[in-house]
Order: C-alpha cells, then sequence, then structure tokens
C-alpha cells in the first residue's frame, strides 16, 4: 500500500498532467483534456453518450466539457450517418496533433523512468501492468454492478 500511494502523490503532486499539457502548450483543465484524449483513442467519431459511456460519467457534463473544446476548435460535430438527428464528435488536426504531443510527453517521461531496466523486465513490467490494469478495473466495475445505487 506505500508503494501505491507513494506513486499517486508522485503523478498527483507531480503535477503530471499539467506539466504535460504546458509542455505541448495545450491548456485545458483535467475533464476536457480526459474527454479530448478519450476521442483521440477512439477509432472513430463518438456520441456524446459513447464518450460519457467510456468515461463512466454523465452525459450533461460530457456536453460542458465539449462545447469548451468546440469553442477552442479542438473538436468538431460531424452528422451522423446513422442517425440525422444525432451528431457525432471528433477531434480537429488541432486537437488530434494535440492530445497526440501529450500522450507522447508522457510516454517518452514513463520510458525514461525505465530506460535502465532490461528489455525483457520492461515487457514484464508492460504485460503484468496491463493484467493488473484490466483485472482491477473489472473486479470494480463488478461491485458497483452488485452495489445498490443508493446505497453509500
Amino acid at each position: 500500500m506505500p508503494r501505491l500511494m507513494r506513486l499517486s502523490n508522485a503523478l498527483n503532486r507531480g503535477r503530471l498532467t499539467e506539466r504535460a499539457m504546458e509542455s505541448v502548450d495545450l491548456r485545458l483543465d483535467r475533464p476536457a483534456l480526459s474527454v479530448l484524449l478519450t476521442l483521440h483513442m477512439a477509432d472513430r467519431p463518438l456520441r456524446v453518450g459513447e464518450i460519457a459511456q467510456r468515461m463512466e460519467l454523465v452525459g450533461p457534463h460530457i456536453t460542458r466539457q465539449v462545447k469548451e473544446l468546440e469553442r477552442r476548435h479542438l473538436v468538431r460535430r460531424v452528422a451522423d450517418p446513422l442517425d440525422r438527428r444525432a451528431s457525432l464528435i471528433e477531434p480537429t488536426e488541432s486537437g488530434t496533433n494535440g492530445a497526440a504531443q501529450y500522450v507522447n510527453t508522457l510516454f517518452g517521461w514513463f520510458a525514461e523512468a525505465v530506460a535502465d531496466w532490461e528489455e525483457e523486465d520492461r515487457r514484464t513490467f508492460g504485460r503484468l501492468l496491463t493484467r493488473f490494469a484490466d483485472d482491477f478495473t473489472a473486479r470494480l466495475a463488478a461491485a458497483d454492478e452488485r452495489t445498490p445505487p443508493d446505497s453509500p
């Protein structure tokens, strides 16, 4: 537990998100950045509800962030070819470039942290981190499904 807390503190107190945004001149609050990254990682434009589902949030929060990202010309609405009444959200070229630079900056920092590790250790770490993240989030989701909505 102490190591998890230490890592969490390093990520939060070290202002990792803010430093990465500053280094690529992408000045957003964390929720807006999360929406932009969700769109960047998607294989297609998404509806607001799909963004909310992927982020495990409610639509109104996402709508506010999308409006801010639109105002900053980082995302745009496009027609949904399957439903003329709906629109999809996609990153603009500026949004795609900003998100890609942000991700590359983070990956660069993480790569530096393990640069002195043996190649096999880096592969093992990547495999185990992926497994841990997948298993942990699956267990949390299962626990959420078992908890009644009105429970504390």
